[in-house]
């Protein structure tokens, strides 16, 4: 069996979550969120072209005397642009494609190459507010029942600390890593325009999820070793967590590795929601053996 000292060595890990935390919470503070139209309102348009495609700059030229408010171009694979803009009327929309059905006309001398509206999404500005508040008020209700059910599943646990330990250390590991996943799409929606749309809650609540079920698998040998361990609560630990060591990495390997294969094979619009899942589950994995178990030490330290 693997005898990794992890709760001996827990100030080591737990500078290194301290340094990534406080990272992720100067970019989300520095940068803030690059929400999408989910949250902010909008329309988003995805169109491809046959033939010759126009540049960035001439799409942008062309219909800026359509007076699309907060216009967003972005090339995608495959011939194909995001278009974003305020929310338009469906006489506008079709003035867009219009336009752009000249562009491809004069960029095809004259042949006919019609252009192909992929998908079109639009959202009030109160529904994406509305969206917004029921997203951010679902993952706090998640987070108070998971501290719950975590108290009451180890109710019969209270020496050397108490069920309510356990708990906090759980929130505190989830927080983590939702922090860290935060910080990341802070950093990649400044420099790469990666946005914060309903799939990313849902991969948020899915993390959440993963996490605290890794969580609890250790906190569960530990209350299967504490009575009829004869070691310090420490040595406990520390033999629960190597126990439960290689079951968590494999489990979460095999996983990524399924994330990762989609990441790069998979269709465009499920990319971010499955980047914010793999950075989860891994982040997850650290905080469940590095984190949420050496913070109880330190709740039992505090007591004493």
């Amino acid at each position: 069996m693997i005898n990794l000292k992890v709760v001996k060595n827990r100030k080591i890990w737990l500078s290194i979550s301290a340094l990534l935390m406080t990272i992720s919470l100067v970019f989300v503070f520095l940068w803030g969120l690059n929400f999408g139209i989910d949250f902010t309102g909008g329309s988003l348009m995805e169109v491809k072209f046959s033939g010759n495609t126009p540049s960035v700059s001439e799409l942008r030229t062309e219909l800026s005397g359509l007076g699309l408010n907060s216009l967003s171009v972005q090339p995608t694979e495959g011939d194909t642009f995001i278009l974003k803009f305020k929310e338009i009327d469906n006489n506008s929309r079709d003035l867009v494609l219009e336009k752009l059905n000249q562009v491809s006309l004069s960029l095809n001398d004259g042949s006919e190459q019609l252009i192909e509206e992929i998908r079109f999404d639009s959202v009030g500005p109160s529904i994406g507010k509305e969206l917004k508040s029921k997203s951010f008020n679902t993952v706090v209700i998640v987070l108070i029942l998971i501290v719950l059910y975590v108290a009451f599943v180890f109710r019969k646990v209270s020496k050397p600390v108490s069920s309510w330990n356990y708990g906090i250390s759980a929130i505190i590991a989830l927080f983590h890593d939702v922090l860290i996943v935060l910080g990341v799409f802070a950093f990649l929606g400044k420099f790469y325009g990666v946005e914060i749309n309903t799939p990313f809650i849902a991969a948020i609540l899915t993390v959440l999820g993963y996490s605290v079920n890794d969580t609890i698998i250790v906190f569960d040998r530990i209350r299967e070793n504490l009575p009829k361990s004869e070691d310090s609560f420490v040595n406990t630990i520390d033999k629960s967590i190597n126990q439960t060591l290689v079951r968590s990495i494999n489990t979460s390997f095999t996983t990524l590795l399924v994330l990762i294969s989609i990441l790069f094979f998979g269709g465009k619009t499920i990319q971010d929601f499955v980047l914010a899942l793999s950075i989860g589950v891994f982040v997850g994995t650290y905080s469940s053996i590095f984190i949420a178990s050496p913070l109880l030490i330190m709740f039992d330290k505090r007591k004493k």
